[in-house]
């Protein structure tokens, strides 16, 4: 009984309940209006062909188009009103204006470490990816920074650790996840312990990515313990397509010359400390040297929105000073869904699109976009070797249906596709030719790729691909080989629940 009180009470329940009741109610008043008035019925009729017209001559992709439209047509009534208010991901006015501040501010800031044309005696693939990160997202490509490549999340959580023990003026922390227990236990303890010095320690997290494993008056906790704290995008019980819009990065940045990304949250699944889904595989990236002071910026950036604040971000800024064993160009980037530039996507398609020999990814989900699957195809049509890994027990049920649902056409091209049999991957990994390579927070999904706040770090002849390489052999060698015939037999129940799924996958 304590329990089902417990989950009657929640702020998620309640929030849930909340948008259903002002959806149920908004279909009803429009339903009930254009019983009674002929006009209002027309009215409706119109703004549904208005927005179906607006779908398709859309840039969105045709998959969200489909989707949409398969909403819009049977319910011509309260279709074209559900969409104008909930479709496509259009923001007001405001906050585009609030957000180009912001990315001006950040362009001020780093644009003097501009140099993606030095990278033309690489080649002129390596040249084109960096001129887009710094022209499009603002974010520098450095040569004499170091990336250091961990393979599970129990090496990554130990480094940190020893890091932050390091830390001198300040320590940002921004994850989508965090979760009480031995792993954010270890990282408080130290964060308290240097917040007491006066290291400035500042975390900030997604409040729907914590509804379930922090309380509501969390931030005020770590506000006492001297630590600034925000809550990114509160989740509020109005309709709003800003709801969409949340924080998946995960950044621990030090000092400014220190920092971490990668597919971990602070939670104890993330370091095989709690078992959820058989064996958690993730993956981390340490970045040292200039690099790092790129992943600070992107940080203080959406702080200051968030926050409503205005920081010289060169008080933050570091001394330079030289690292041992760096080699090769790295290049962190962030996306955000309110610029109407794909960041991680193209990134993404980039190194598709130029790979000449392989292309290994490691994805917990595989639900792909129409260029994305045009790609992939394309690749392995052309005889590039393209391996995905993805989970072999899933998180969502529902998502690893429509993961499976895409295997078809790419095994049919020429994809080798394997499920991590052990448990769940989490990684989020792309390498190319021994070349390029990106490990970041950007899954294989439609959010991830145009509705969340997402970063990850390019990389060009690094140490450390091999590394990422050698990580992806292994973890094959322990992950289960699809087959076309396996993929197909399935029996008409399950193939038509799984083309239900995808169809409505980008709305997921």
């Amino acid at each position: 009984m304590k329990k089902l009180l417990y989950f009657l009470c929640h702020r998620s329940v309640i929030v849930a309940v909340s948008l259903l009741a002002q959806i149920a109610v908004l279909v009803l008043m429009i339903v009930r209006f254009s019983e009674s008035f002929t006009q209002f019925y027309w009215i409706c009729i119109l703004v549904s062909f208005l927005a179906a017209i607006g779908i398709v001559s859309s840039r969105s992709d045709p998959a969200y188009k489909i989707v949409w439209l398969v909403l819009i047509l049977p319910f011509p009534v309260f279709g074209g009103m559900i969409y104008m208010l909930f479709g496509g991901n259009r923001h007001p006015r405001w906050l585009q204006r609030a957000m180009h501040v912001v990315d001006e501010k950040m362009l001020h800031i780093l644009k003097g470490d501009f140099k993606a044309d030095t990278l033309l005696k690489v080649g002129e693939d390596a040249a084109f990816q960096a001129r887009y990160l710094e022209r499009r997202a603002h974010c520098p490509v450095y040569d004499g920074s170091r990336a250091e490549y961990f393979s599970i999340g129990e090496a990554c959580y130990e480094r940190m650790l020893q890091e932050l023990k390091k830390a001198q003026r300040y320590i940002f922390l921004e994850y989508f996840i965090i979760q009480e227990g031995r792993m954010w236990d270890g990282i408080l303890k130290i964060l308290k312990e240097k917040a007491a010095k006066g290291v400035d320690v500042r975390v900030m997290y997604d409040d729907m990515g914590c509804m379930f494993t922090l309380s509501k008056d969390y931030r005020e906790k770590l506000e006492e313990m001297g630590i600034r704290c925000c809550v990114f995008n509160r989740f509020v019980p109005v309709m709003s397509l800003l709801l969409n819009n949340r924080d998946h990065r995960k950044m621990c940045v030090i000092d400014g010359t220190v920092a971490f990304t990668g597919g971990i949250n602070l939670a104890d699944e993330y370091i095989n400390q709690r078992e959820k889904y058989g064996h958690w595989k993730d993956s981390g990236l340490m970045v040292e040297g200039d690099a790092a002071w790129s992943m600070a910026v992107m940080f203080l950036t959406l702080w200051d929105r968030a926050v409503k604040a205005d920081e010289d971000y060169e008080a933050f800024r570091p001394e330079k000073f030289s690292v041992p064993d760096a080699a090769g160009y790295i290049q962190p980037y962030t996306d955000s869904p309110l610029d109407d530039e794909a960041v991680g996507h193209t990134v993404y398609l980039n190194m598709i699109s130029k790979a000449e020999k392989y292309i290994y990814i490691t994805t917990p989900y595989l639900i792909l976009d129409t260029a994305t699957n045009t790609a992939l195809c394309n690749a392995a049509k052309a005889g590039v070797d393209v391996r995905i890994i993805v989970p072999h027990i899933p998180d969502k049920k529902s998502v690893f249906h429509v993961t499976r649902a895409h295997y078809p056409p790419l095994l049919e091209a020429g994809v080798k596709i394997y499920e991590y049999t052990p448990g769940f991957i989490h990684a989020k990994n792309f390498v190319v030719d021994d070349q390029f390579a990106t490990v970041g927070t950007v899954n294989l999904d439609f959010r991830s790729l145009f509705l969340h706040f997402e970063n990850g770090v390019w990389m060009c002849q690094t140490p450390c691909i091999q590394d990422i390489r050698e990580d992806f052999i292994q973890t094959q060698k322990k992950s289960e080989k699809i087959s076309l015939r396996r993929s197909r037999r399935l029996n008409l129940l399950v193939q038509f629940h799984r083309s239900v799924l995808r169809m409505f996958a980008p709305l997921m």
